[in-house]
This record gives C-alpha cells, structure tokens and sequence, in this order.
C-alpha cells in the first residue's frame, strides 16, 4: 500500500509538471536545438541552406572583429561583475552597522530602484546624462575640469567604460540586497564575540563576514558575469554598438548577423560559441560553491 501511493504521488508530481516541462521544451530546448542545427549552414533566413560544416565556427574564431567583439564581452564583466559585487560587499555591510536607523532603508531603497527602472529607459537616461551636454559635462566644467569632458558614450576611449558604469549601476542593488540578506543568516553571537576580543570592522568583515556569505558571493558572480557575456539591452539603447565596434557585444553582433545581414547561420554560431563561454565561466563558480558548502 505503501509503495503504490508513493507512485501515485510521483506521477501526480509528474502530470503537474508535465504542462511548464512541454513550455520548457517548446520556449528552450527547440530553439536551442535549432541554433545549433542552424550554426552548421550557411542560411539567409528565407532561401534554401546550404550545408558549411564547421566554416561558421571558423569564422568566427579567426575574424578579428568577431574576436574583439566577444572581447567586449570579458571586458564587461570588470564592470558588471567585479565592481558591482566589490562595492554591493561593502554597501551591504555599512548598511548593515546602521540597520537600526531610518538612512539603512533609504539606503537599500535608492540601491535597488535601478533593478525595478525598465533598462530602456535607464539607457535612454544615461544617454542624455553622458552626452557632450549632459549633466555629467556640466558638472564637469562647473568644477573647473571642463578640458576633460567629451561625449562619453561617442568617444572610441570611454565608449565601452562609459557602458560599463551604467551596468554596473544597474546590478549594484542586486548584489547589495543579495549579500545584506546573506548577512543576517550569519549568526550574530559570532560578531559580539568578535567584538569581545577585540576584532575591528575589517578583521570581524575579512573572517566572519566573507566566508559567512561564499553561497551568496557566488549567486552574484553568476548572475553578474551571465549578465555581462550576454548584454543587449543597454548597449542597444545607448550606443547601438558604436562608436565603430567600440561597444558591440556578442548579443549585439548576433540580432545584426541574423535580421540586418540576414547571416543566420554565423549568428547561430555565435550564439553556440557565446552559450558555451558562459557555461564555463559559470559551472566553475558553481562548483567552487558547491565545494565549499560541504
């Protein structure tokens, strides 16, 4: 009797997830499958396909433009993942000293407002801030640096950092409110004990705090780093990819290929190249976090 029911509640499980696994397969698994089949021939999107082997694949490993294309990429994830994690740590924990005043959930307010704007409206606001007669400029030569002021986001030097601050002012309030979060699971006896011996701010941060939050560091970098390989949105709006290639991305580079020079099949190659940097990029975090969990 024991054992039917549990088959019964298995395939209870499995009928009731039988609906969003078929959504799964339909939205995901096809379309991913299809890259894949599609990065094997040379395809204009409408005509008949002609069969190219791994020609795609080499292309894109020995286009220089394609290379500094995904090299955009990597350098992206200085600016949306390091920078972000590095000071949503150091946020968190300020916030965290004064959780007992009203100015820790202002705080944690102003930090993730950029998370709940549309990135098409952060992008089109960013790019009237950092155009030559933004606010950025103006406050530039108010301060007497107006020799230094330029359009950020039209200049082949500040192009790329310029989108870069802009992600990273993004995902800021993520990492902090992810990190704060793991930060109060941390048992509090062991800060007073800390605090009892003597240990500072840094010493009680560098041994109780950081290694208290290894599982929340890594969810950050994932997400971060996922979202600098795989950019689009903020690029597109801001700089669409210019000025020259200084800013096109792979995610870029891949909706030009396939819809404005109807290459489907180097895009789709693209896109496999760019799923498998991601992965390993990713799966190591994740298993380093997983090591350390146990």
């Amino acid at each position: 009797m024991k054992l039917h029911r549990t088959r019964r509640a298995r395939w209870t499980g499995w009928l009731f997830a039988a609906p969003a696994l078929g959504m799964y397969g339909v939205f995901v698994l096809r379309p991913l499958a299809l890259t894949v089949q599609y990065s094997f021939y040379n395809w204009d999107g409408i005509g008949p396909s002609t069969w190219a082997g791994l020609g795609n694949f080499r292309m894109v490993f020995s286009d220089p433009a394609l290379l500094n294309i995904i090299g955009n990429a990597f350098r992206l994830i200085v600016f949306f993942s390091v920078i972000p994690v590095l000071l949503g740590l150091a946020s968190a924990a300020v916030i965290r000293r004064i959780a007992a005043s009203r100015l820790a959930a202002v705080a944690r307010t102003a930090l993730f407002l950029p998370q709940v704007i549309p990135l098409v409206a952060a992008g089109i606001a960013w790019s009237w801030l950092l155009s030559q007669t933004g606010v950025v400029n103006q406050f530039l030569s108010a301060i007497g640096l107006s020799g230094v002021t330029r359009a950020w986001l039209g200049n082949f030097a500040t192009a790329l950092p310029a989108v870069g601050l802009i992600g990273a002012w993004v995902l800021l309030g993520l990492c902090t409110l992810l990190l704060l979060a793991g930060m109060t699971r941390i048992d509090p006896a062991l800060f007073e004990a800390a605090r009892i011996d003597g240990a500072g701010f840094w010493r009680e941060f560098r041994s109780i705090t950081l290694p208290g939050l290894r599982q929340e560091i890594a969810v950050c970098v994932t997400v971060t780093v996922i979202a600098a390989l795989a950019s689009f949105d903020i690029i597109y709006i801001a700089t669409q990819g210019g000025p020259g290639d200084a800013t096109m991305v792979p995610g870029l580079e891949i909706y030009e290929l396939a819809f404005s020079h109807r290459q489907v099949g180097l895009a789709s190659a693209l896109a496999v190249v760019l799923i498998v940097l991601v992965l390993a990029c990713v799966l190591p975090i994740q298993w380093l976090a997983r090591r350390d969990a146990r």
